[in-house]
């Protein structure tokens, strides 16, 4: 393992342009939460990279989203371009190394990375109400769907569990409106119909086994770098809902499963949030609440969090109050609102009486940034304007050909690919339905007297009226008929028919 005790960001600059000093984070502040922001184009994906590529040599697992495909580059070589080999001069890095680092690529559709699932009773109740954008009264009966899975044994793995189970609630609303209050058939339906619309979107490839396990995501390589889980986001964006859903949720497994270890000498694990407003968007208070229980609480946990957004406003401010380590690229002041996120980001670092530092944020120009990461006792360091440092890894996308190498090298390749559908909440339901169908056919037997021997027309009646339980001929019909037809005269038919009419009627 490394034994470097920081990560080298770049170097900081005078006044009048010159080098300054290297600025670097601390690794055993590296569980003290950080922001990255900036508008489009200011190279805030390259802070993200070189952030990762440092943890990764100090043997912390990392992962990130890459939402849109640039990212991918890390898990390649370097290559020689003039205007990196110049940055490493301008910020005095020495030697200037080129780096392929240890990546495992993930996909929650299984396309571009081994597939992520994760289990409906996992998700829980509160994440699903927020990613199916449930009203109160529908987020009430998913809260009691979930207790009457736990109450009757059923396990919630995948869609067609929850939608059993649902269609199971609305046929005994009247029962469970008694026991849990009001279970109305209406909200059972609309929750059913946006269940529909998230399986078209694809999140039926999500939900189900086997489920992620979170020591994947948390291996290092036998030289001690820490793996760089990837995800592949770029089509995931086009439901950012279930994007900011499966963050929430890694975030939530990570707190619920690790144990407390305090302040290490590193993290064990840094998860990058990129395009974090989509987990705070529309969001209910409870679920602010619950993000900002976990961020303040996970940093015990050994782990650190870091979200990548174009403007602070996007965080809200008890989120914010938590992420001591910041890297602020530009921002333009064009609009009202622009120009208040200028002042709260100058407003967050400590002061620094070289430059004004909102001036400074609408002037930094592209792989620029304002640093301020946390010094000797955790105190926020003064912010300094800074040249951040070019990559050790590839800066851009790698081929399709390069990803499916990775992959199928990938030390969790084959053990996510195929899903398990073992017996859950749809096959019980199922299995329920039955024996109740074949309990009824069988008392409905037993009622009627079980089986007789019959002669059709005769004694084949139902109830009092004597009437025949089918419209098809009978034999004694047909033996009449037979007669009729032997008789060769009108008159003759006549009492023949007259004679056996009789017969028939006195049945």
């Amino acid at each position: 393992m490394a034994d470097e005790t920081s990560i080298f960001i770049g170097a900081s600059r005078k006044p009048d342009d010159s080098y300054q000093r290297a600025e670097e984070l601390l690794l055993r502040y590296g569980n003290r939460h950080g922001l990255v922001t900036g508008a489009t184009g200011t190279g805030k994906t390259v802070s993200l990279q070189i952030l990762a590529e440092g943890f990764a040599n100090a043997g912390v697992p990392v992962f990130c989203a890459d939402i849109k495909g640039d990212l991918s580059g890390i898990a390649m070589m370097g290559e020689v371009k003039d205007f990196l080999v110049k940055r490493a001069e301008q910020v005095k890095l020495d030697p200037y190394q080129f780096q392929e680092f240890p990546v495992i690529f993930w996909d929650l559709f299984g396309e571009q990375g081994n597939p992520i699932r994760a289990t409906i009773s996992e998700m829980g109740p509160l994440l699903l109400s927020r990613l199916m954008n449930l009203t109160e009264a529908q987020e009430g009966v998913m809260n009691i769907a979930f207790r009457i899975a736990d109450e009757e044994g059923l396990l919630l793995l995948d869609l067609k569990d929850l939608q059993a189970l649902l269609a199971n609630i609305a046929e005994r609303a009247d029962e469970l409106s008694a026991r849990y209050g009001n279970v109305t058939k209406p909200s059972v339906g609309a929750i059913q119909r946006t269940l529909l619309v998230l399986e078209s979107q694809g999140a039926a490839n999500f939900f189900g086994e086997p489920a992620l396990r979170i020591a994947d995501i948390m291996r290092t390589t036998r030289d001690g770098r820490g793996a760089i889980s990837v995800l592949a986001a770029d089509k995931l964006m086009m439901n950012p809902r279930l994007y900011a859903t499966f963050l929430l949720w890694l975030m939530s497994e990570l707190f619920e499963e690790l144990p407390e270890v305090g302040d290490l000498d590193r993290p064990k694990l840094v998860f990058f949030f990129d395009e974090a407003h989509l987990l705070f968007e529309d969001a209910p208070k409870v679920l602010i609440d619950r993000v900002e229980q976990v961020v303040r609480l996970i940093r015990s946990k050994g782990v650190g969090v870091y979200f990548v957004t174009q403007n602070p406003l996007d965080i809200p401010e008890k989120v914010l109050a938590q992420l001591g380590n910041r890297v602020q690229h530009a921002l333009r002041a064009y609009t009202p609102r622009e120009q208040q996120a200028v002042r709260t980001a100058a407003e967050t670092f400590r002061p620094n009486p070289d430059f004004d530092c909102a001036t400074a944020i609408t002037q930094l120009a592209t792989g620029e940034a304002l640093v301020s990461m946390l010094e000797d006792k955790g105190v926020p360091a003064m912010v300094q304007r800074t040249l951040i440092r070019p990559p050790s890894s590839r800066l851009g996308p790698i081929t399709p050909d390069e990803r499916r190498k990775i992959i199928a090298e990938s030390p969790v390749a084959g053990q996510y690919d195929e899903a398990v559908d073992r017996e859950s909440a749809f096959e019980m339901l199922q299995k329920k339905t039955k024996e109740a169908q074949d309990a009824e056919a069988q008392a409905k037997q037993q009622n009627s007297g079980g089986s007789r021997w019959t002669i059709p027309g005769f004694d084949d009646v139902s109830g009092t009226s004597g009437r025949r339980s089918s419209n098809r001929q009978t034999v004694a019909e047909a033996a009449i008929k037979s007669v009729v037809r032997s008789v060769g005269s009108s008159v003759g038919r006549a009492i023949v028919r007259g004679i056996l009419g009789s017969l028939a009627r006195g049945r």
